[in-house]
């Protein structure tokens, strides 16, 4: 049995990780400071965990509530693209000064840390699929601070700290909030209430969409492995445009409605689409659940 603490635990991704590392017989300290995290969220397995509301940002709770762990899965992070352009100085802060205090405490400790990093990063890719080595080319505040936390890593990891960064492609799944690839959950509430899904953009713009549950398996793999230091592609090799997906969820609902079309969103990256190679090979992980198969279900229910 290890002892894990998981900031943003709250979160999107963060409450899938917590339940499968409970139900891997591990102890979990959750740490969120419930900005988009939900309590809720934790429902399942809210007697078998500890949560503490806290920030990133406060140095005495992250000395505190990490000194006997086995390992820290950095979730936590202010994830809006549209919101970063309003609030870049609030999303360096968190994102950027709570990170490198999180990399300070865990290099102290001697303690290994899996985190969210971003496939935003890449910005308007130049060639496609996308490998871990491609140009970074950030075109939003969101992802300058992405950016901006692989260099912390890279020095971290120079000073002797073992930290891997996951680079997430857009995650979808159950408890999926609007942060997060929220084109999907938006569609779903659309058609769930029998209006037609509005697309931004012509919906020519394509994504590299993931599963929230392989998510999961490619961190606990991360931390579980001999790797010490790497940044890793977490997507599927393979994309569906915005137009498509919409199709596809109305096909599948029987209802007689056609998308409609509103402005583009500032900072909304055109295509993309991951090489996972190195993810298959150093850590033997691979997607399991395609988005098409996961709508197919969600809507017939």
């Amino acid at each position: 049995m290890k002892k894990f603490l998981i900031t943003g635990g709250a979160g999107f991704v963060g409450s899938h990780l917590a339940e499968e590392l409970i139900k891997n017989g591990n102890l979990v300290t959750i740490l969120d400071d419930l900005n988009t995290g939900k309590m809720s969220n934790l429902e399942k397995i809210k007697d078998k965990i500890k949560v503490v509301q806290g920030d990133i940002r406060d140095k005495n709770i992250l000395k505190e509530i990490m000194k006997d762990k086995d390992g820290v899965f950095h979730q936590a992070a202010r994830a809006s693209v549209q919101e970063s352009f309003e609030k870049p100085e609030e999303y360096h802060d968190v994102n950027v000064n709570g990170t490198e205090n999180i990399f300070a405490q865990a290099k102290e400790y001697g303690i290994k840390v899996v985190y969210a990093s971003s496939s935003s990063i890449y910005g308007n890719p130049i060639e496609l699929p996308i490998k871990e080595n491609a140009s970074k080319n950030p075109i939003n505040p969101y992802a300058e601070t992405k950016v901006e936390k692989e260099k912390l890593a890279e020095k971290y990891a120079r000073m002797g700290l073992k930290v891997i960064g996951m680079r997430y492609f857009n995650i979808f799944g159950e408890r999926q909030s609007k942060e997060y690839a929220g084109v999907v959950k938006l569609f779903l509430e659309n058609i769930q209430n029998k209006i037609p899904p509005k697309i931004n953009g012509d919906g020519s713009q394509a994504r590299d969409f993931v599963y929230v549950g392989d998510v999961v398996k490619a961190n606990i793999m991360a931390m579980e492995s001999d790797v010490d230091h790497e940044f890793f592609n977490v997507g599927t090799n393979s994309n569906i445009s915005v137009l498509e997906l919409a199709n596809i969820m109305i096909k599948a609902s029987n209802l007689s409605i056609e998308p409609i079309f509103g402005p583009p969103l500032e900072g909304d990256v055109k295509v993309t689409i991951a090489d996972i190679s190195l993810i298959e090979k150093l850590l033997d992980w691979h997607p399991t659940i395609t988005i098409q198969e996961w709508l197919q279900e969600k809507i017939s229910i």
